[in-house]
């Protein structure tokens, strides 16, 4: 790789953007494709595949009329935000960070949010709507709001609705969750946004304590992420 295009595939993974590296396998040649700023040379075509191999997250071997042509992808890193610096936060944190992704506890009580209980995590003690504002998620952003609380869970999810994240949950049963809905109804919210939040929250395991619940919340975060290979 010239030490120009490296330097240019650096400073776009450090501005987190989504980029893929093309290389023709005969010459040698590459160029870096940006799907979402794409740039005149970028035909529809390449455009469209670029985005499937970032949305797929894996490398592609294609046989193109000039020779083959291997795409590989380069996505922003992935981004798991907790609300609720509660126990199941605790494992969830730990068990997120070992499967890779960044992970950002929000909780403005400060009782609760303490770096010794979440040292693999960012904390944020602001109000949900700010710090998701803050951290303006994207498609590469799982959302879980763990409070329990309408007061803190309800402007998260209200946000986290808003939003590009792939993934949004909430905790509590299925007669909260109705509830919860038809305040969020109140906010502005319709239908289509609702049917995005998994709520109860996790894949249906019969999870008990919080370490079984945070396996179910990630399980479901997984699935989510992955699902066109399920």
């Amino acid at each position: 790789m010239k030490r120009e295009l490296l330097d240019l595939l650096l400073a776009e993974r450090a501005a987190k953007q989504a980029v893929v590296l093309v290389t023709e396998l005969a010459t040698g040649r590459q160029e870096l494709i940006r799907p979402q700023q794409p740039d005149l040379a970028s035909s529809l075509p390449e455009l469209e595949r670029a985005r499937e191999v970032l949305r797929r997250d894996r490398c592609v071997i294609l046989d193109e009329k000039e020779g083959r042509v291997f795409l590989q992808p380069f996505n922003p890193p992935l981004r798991l935000i907790l609300v609720g610096a509660v126990h199941i936060a605790q494992a969830l944190s730990r068990m997120a960070t070992e499967a890779g992704y960044e992970v950002i506890i929000v909780d403005p009580r400060q009782a609760f949010a303490k770096a010794q209980h979440f040292e693999h995590a960012t904390l944020s003690h602001d109000w949900p709507d700010a710090a998701l504002h803050a951290l303006a998620p994207d498609a590469r952003t799982a959302i879980a709001a763990l409070t329990h609380d309408p007061k803190l869970d309800e402007p998260a999810l209200d946000a986290a609705l808003r939003s590009e994240a792939f993934y949004v949950g909430a905790l509590g049963s299925r007669r909260s969750h109705a509830a919860r809905c038809r305040r969020l109804r109140e906010r502005g919210l319709g239908a289509a946004d609702l049917a995005r939040v998994h709520g109860p929250i996790g894949l249906d395991i019969g999870a008990l304590s919080p370490a079984e619940i945070a396996v179910s919340i990630l399980a479901e975060i997984t699935q989510t992420l992955r699902r066109e290979r399920v």
